[in-house]
């Protein structure tokens, strides 16, 4: 038996471990939905998930450990052929859970929900959830997916990934998400919507901080406490000042 090793990064489950070439986590009343979405995107061809293989003696979780750095470790924005890349990913995943039927009475752990869910998404597509190495790319962190829409889970990536910051250039930002939108293959309806739902998505992680900062509820209020409420409530003003302008470019 491997020795398990403990995990470093993630901030909502608790400890995470490796042992050899998996990766084990606590169960939570969203698993079971988890483990059927993993088991689709396994069943239709979508290599960019971890393989779920079950559950342990211990009852934990049990997935596929994927080598490699991610995007936030490597500590610089993607390149264009990057950004390129991992937006026509997104493009893929969204594609094969189209096709996702979710078990019934299934349970989602989802803290921003979308006003109009149109498919099950992952809800926390950004670089510290996307796994690098020279054979593939993988998504990470399943555990609050939920019911989603593509431009709910593609706000929250574009902003992530271009990434679009308080003190960034509007005018390098407007082209890399342009390129980002170009690569996801956006309708004319959707790229011009975009900028606001990136917006929305910001806000509403800032606004999820705050209310932590006052309830204590955790992990938010410890990341809050850290300075994640001033980096999102940032970005959200920022996004604002440029949405109508990054509309048009898109436009």
């Amino acid at each position: 038996m491997d020795q398990e090793e403990v995990l470093a990064g993630g901030n909502v489950a608790a400890q995470v471990v490796r042992i050899g070439a998996t990766v084990r986590k606590p169960v939570t009343p969203a698993t079971p939905a988890v483990e059927a979405l993993l088991a689709h995107l396994r069943e239709v061809g979508f290599n960019g998930a971890p393989r779920h293989y079950g559950r342990d003696e211990q009852g934990r979780q049990v997935l596929e450990y994927v080598p490699g750095l991610t995007a936030h470790e490597r500590a610089r924005p993607l390149t264009t052929p990057e950004l390129t890349r991992v937006a026509g990913l997104i493009r893929e995943l969204h594609d094969a859970l189209e096709g996702f039927d979710p078990p019934a009475g299934e349970v989602w752990q989802v803290l921003m929900p979308a006003d109009a869910p149109e498919l099950i998404g992952h809800y926390d597509l950004a670089p510290w959830n996307l796994v690098m190495n020279e054979e593939h790319w993988v998504f990470i962190d399943w555990d609050g997916a939920g019911p989603s829409s593509r431009l709910w889970d593609l706000g929250y990536a574009a902003q992530s990934f271009v990434p679009l910051a308080a003190g960034g250039d509007p005018v390098a930002d407007g082209a890399r998400l342009r390129q980002f939108a170009d690569a996801y293959r956006l309708s004319e309806q959707q790229r011009r919507e975009l900028p606001a739902h990136a917006a929305r998505r910001a806000r509403a992680m800032s606004d999820l901080l705050t209310r932590a900062s006052v309830t204590g509820e955790q992990p938010w209020a410890r990341l809050h406490s850290e300075g994640h409420g001033t980096y999102w409530g940032g970005a959200a003003d920022y996004i604002d000042l440029n949405r109508e302008r990054w509309s048009e470019l898109l436009g």
